[in-house]
């Protein structure tokens, strides 16, 4: 091949790299603008097909890519030269872009199947430690403006009748008055010398299964900055508003990393980031970026966070806190609030899962809606970190006991596959460490946190407390998958009563027990709660024990109902209604 030819190739394949995420691009606008269809006709099954589909799509168009370009290059497809004029090519066609970065990543996406890259590769792939993928957005993402020209209902009247819907609102006049009712007392809560300037909403609407929100900010006359979020629903009466969110607490866990993705059709994606950064400063830019629904974007900004963090501290890889997992080996960088996690070679008995279900169950996890109880897991393969930054103890475990996955390459430690979490405090850890009163409210989180789960048709399986975090803001959630399953999978019966003495001193069941049989009355025994603890769940869960609760709510979820869990606090959508 001649210089020519090769410079011909590389334009061809770079254009057609940069036509396929065009593709995928489209694609994925035409699904999340379903949305605003699937709300008005309140189809909310339709929407959940429409979440899972779009979680698909990204490997569906990069494993096309892959075929194509294997198919076009032959022997040559793992050619580093000619890949350096690809790259080179690739960025000339991109330089323009807003969203550039995102068209990086599914050029790295790319090669890294094609050379089945370890750790990084720069010269085949886009990284960049030091770069902040917002640092040069300049043009603002499109706005309504509402000025508070001493009239704010009118404002607020304004604003509703900018995002009418085709169908009508349930009642206008009572939907204008509690976001100025809410609005109004959150700024009077600020300070009298805290005046009210005008409020910004983004044009698009964000859809989240039944529930449809305008995302905003109010501002005020010396500069400050509060979040102002409309949630609104769609019953029998038409839209209305159900919630004001108006404190950075419950923005953050609307937008957090224990829910599903949203659907908002964004002309491009990093100054929508930039507003939600404005209301959310602390957030990662890796959970703003995987909440909008682009994940293998927040797992790039999660990896050049992490790395760039890493080269820039000291401290060693430790075993997470917690128990040590029967299935998992997991470790934490005690400066980084996240946990890695390898599935071990073997599983301690009692596990009775294989490798391949395990897999199968954070699938399930990463597509299901995780109703706010369930962290969203990101999966990485090839990755490379220094062998000087682990704990002896913590390396010699990762090589004996996860060694398939695990191995040694010069000084550095590769594991081939892995799991990366936001970092968590075990529940069990928590409530022998917290105050009396925030350990009573973990506890009632706690049962609330199985209800929602099982509201979204999932069973932890394993409700022991080692399996459940608390949040920083204080929210019990679910972290350990192996034995979990859907409600609808599972035979939920009343404990039968032992006929004779010697039955009922058994210490094995004298009953037949089915795979999938599940007892509720047996929870209190085996939660591992205190006395007084499980005096206090069962106060208010005292129906999670009982077999009737959970055979009526599989059910429903056979029935196709929705049963809806809000991702806000419900003291919001009952001051509205």
């Amino acid at each position: 091949m001649t210089a020519e030819s090769d410079t011909a190739l590389a334009r061809d394949c770079a254009r057609a790299i940069c036509e396929a995420f065009g593709d995928y691009n489209t694609e994925f606008r035409r699904v999340t603008q379903r949305a605003r269809t699937r709300f008005e006709t309140r189809d909310w099954a339709g929407a959940r097909e429409d979440a899972v589909e779009r979680i698909d799509l990204y490997e569906r168009y990069v494993q096309h890519m892959v075929g194509w370009l294997k198919e076009q290059l032959g022997d040559r497809q793992t050619e580093r030269d000619l890949w350096i004029l690809i790259k080179e090519d690739f960025s000339n066609e991109i330089r323009y872009y807003l969203d550039l970065e995102f068209t990086k990543t599914y050029f790295s996406s790319i090669t890294r199947r094609i050379f089945a890259t370890v750790g990084v590769d720069p010269d085949v792939e886009f990284v960049a430690l030091d770069m902040e993928p917002i640092a040069g957005i300049r043009q603002p993402i499109a706005l309504n403006v509402y000025e508070n020209r001493g009239s704010l209902w009118q404002a607020c009247k304004q604003l509703l009748e900018d995002f009418a819907f085709d169908v009508p609102w349930a009642d206008l006049t009572r939907c204008v008055s509690s976001i100025t009712d809410a609005v109004s007392s959150h700024w009077a809560d600020l300070g009298g010398q805290w005046r009210l300037k005008r409020v910004e909403f983004m044009r698009p609407v964000f859809y989240q299964n039944t529930r449809a929100y305008l995302v905003g900010r109010a501002l005020g006359e010396e500069g400050e900055i509060e979040p102002l979020i409309i949630a609104l629903r769609h019953d029998e009466a038409g839209v209305a508003v159900d919630a004001v969110i108006t404190s950075r607490e419950d923005t953050s866990v609307l937008f957090g990393f224990t829910r599903s993705y949203f659907h908002a059709d964004l002309e491009t994606v990093h100054d929508a980031v930039v507003f939600l950064r404005s209301i959310m400063p602390h957030k990662p830019l890796a959970e703003l970026f995987t909440v909008l629904g682009r994940a293998k974007q927040g797992k790039t900004e999660r990896y050049r966070s992490f790395f760039r963090h890493l080269g820039n501290s000291s401290d060693l890889f430790v075993h997470a806190p917690g128990d040590k997992g029967m299935v998992m080996a997991v470790f934490t960088l005690p400066s980084y609030d996240i946990v890695f996690k390898i599935i071990r070679d073997k599983f301690a008995y009692p596990k009775t899962v294989a490798r391949r279900d395990v897999l199968a169950k954070y699938q399930l996890v990463f597509k299901h809606d995780r109703a706010g109880r369930l962290v969203d897991a990101q999966e990485f393969r090839m990755l490379r970190f220094p062998r000087s930054r682990f704990a002896p103890e913590l390396l010699e475990e990762l090589l004996t006991e996860t060694a398939s996955t695990c191995r040694i390459e010069d000084d550095h430690l590769v594991i081939d596959h892995m799991y990366i979490e936001r970092r968590l405090a075990p529940l069990n850890l928590f409530l022998r460490d917290a105050p009396a009163e925030q350990a009573a409210e973990a506890i009632v989180d706690y049962g609330q946190s199985i209800r929602d789960l099982a509201c979204s048709n999932i069973f932890p399986g394993d409700l022991l407390l080692k399996n459940f975090g608390v949040t920083r803001n204080g929210r019990v959630i679910f972290y350990d998958y192996d034995e979990l399953c859907l409600v609808t999978e599972c035979n939920f019966r009343e404990m039968p009563q032992a006929r004779t003495l010697e039955e009922e001193m058994q210490a094995e069941a004298w009953f037949y027990v089915g795979e999938n049989d599940v007892f509720p009355e047996q929870f209190g025994d085996f939660l591992g709660l205190e006395p007084d603890h499980l005096a206090l769940f069962r106060d208010h869960h005292q129906d999670l024990l009982n077999a009737s609760y959970w055979r009526d709510l599989k059910n429903r979820h056979e029935a196709g109902e929705i049963i809806e869990v809000l991702p806000y606090r419900r003291s919001l959508s009952a001051s509205i209604s």
